[in-house]
């Protein structure tokens, strides 16, 4: 597998900067106390990190509202996945419980009010790209067979199928969605100018490690920018210990 972001995603938007996390010989099944109280945790703290500040205005949510606009979806219809999770926390709600893997990224996610997501490697077919849709790739929502292909000119997650997310980061698709059968998957965690790419750094490497923790296998760790944006599964990177 190759993961490549299109050289247009860079001219149009300010350091689109991607920790990429390559994890083989998972074991997904069942769930876990530990992971539960670290996501009531970081709900409680999210609650207190938004006292007195509005969702839209968080400088981890303002570069992607803009970068939503930009490509022409309005941000108070489509909200990046870590402004989806937030509002849900914020409204008084536990994020559910999905299976090990998604319950430690949406962790991470509302930890560092990042967006993150996951595919499951065994159901992609080719290349993994981030890059502008066409507009005649299929999709369907998680949970859904119906097509609902892209807005062409949209910024998608595909490979040779189809499209595995949409608008960048709002909504997966069912295809190769994590699942408790999932042995091989590939984790993103993304970030745009202003968010310090250091924070991004930081939360790739502590879901790394809360991978390796709760689902074993092995783990390895890329980071992806204007100057590295291509990526094989078989080069070599720094596995977590």
């Amino acid at each position: 597998m190759k993961f490549r972001i299109a050289d247009e995603i860079f001219r149009d938007f300010d350091q689109p900067f991607i920790g990429v996390i390559v994890t083989r010989g998972v074991d997904n099944h069942g769930n876990n106390s530990e992971i539960a109280e670290l996501l009531r945790k970081s709900e409680a703290d999210l609650k207190k990190q938004f006292e007195g500040v509005e969702v839209s205005e968080h400088p981890h949510i303002v570069p992607w509202r803009a970068a939503y606009q930009q490509f022409g979806a309005k941000p108070r219809e489509f909200r990046c996945s870590a402004e989806a999770l937030s509002r849900i926390v914020l409204r008084g709600n536990e994020i559910r419980n999905i299976n090990k893997l998604v319950d430690v990224y949406n962790y991470i996610s509302i930890k560092y009010i990042l967006p993150v997501g996951g595919e499951d490697l065994d159901k992609m077919q080719g290349d993994l790209v981030l890059a502008y849709a066409t507009g005649e790739e299929p999709y369907s929502a998680l949970g859904q067979e119906e097509n609902d292909p892209p807005q062409k000119g949209e910024v998608v997650y595909k490979d040779d199928v189809g499209i595995l997310c949409r608008r960048w980061n709002w909504r997966e698709g069912d295809r190769t969605k994590l699942t408790e059968n999932t042995t091989n998957a590939v984790l993103v965690v993304e970030s745009l100018a202003p968010i310090p790419q250091d924070v991004t750094e930081k939360a790739t490497n502590e879901l790394a490690q809360l991978v390796k923790k709760y689902c074993g296998g092995s783990v390895q760790v890329h980071f992806l920018d204007e100057n590295n944006y291509n990526l094989h599964s078989h080069m070599e990177s720094r596995n977590t210990k």
